[in-house]
């Protein structure tokens, strides 16, 4: 259970790999975006980390995520323990979370392939 939490976010900084910039409803990626996800995104320890792809991470977080909830996945980062704790919840709050965040995680995973 730990491992499938910390393969999702290490998915999150190490695969996002394409050449696209942000994606908007044209499909190509015009700007990059800074806050709380791309903060923790260029802290962390991830070798695969720069201001590219976190940025790119942050403009799909401002897409699919609330400010509460990318203040909430971005914790994740510096410490997968409480992605797995929040996964592994029985709460109903928890569970919708982590439903909009594997959603976020995938279109960031496919968005900023290539950073």
């Amino acid at each position: 259970m730990k491992l499938l939490a910390a393969l999702l976010v290490t998915a999150l900084v190490a695969g996002c790999g394409g050449n696209r910039f942000d994606r908007g409803d044209s499909g190509t990626v015009t700007r990059f975006s800074t806050g709380p996800i791309s903060r923790a995104c260029l802290s962390s320890d991830r070798k695969a980390r720069n201001s590219r792809l976190c940025g790119c991470i942050q403009t799909v977080a401002n897409r699919s995520l609330s400010s509460a909830d990318q203040r909430k996945a971005s914790r994740f980062f510096g410490d997968p323990q409480r992605a797995h704790d929040t996964w592994m919840s029985q709460s109903a709050s928890d569970d919708a979370f982590w439903e909009r965040y594997k959603v976020f995680a995938a279109r960031s995973a496919n968005s900023c392939r290539g950073y």
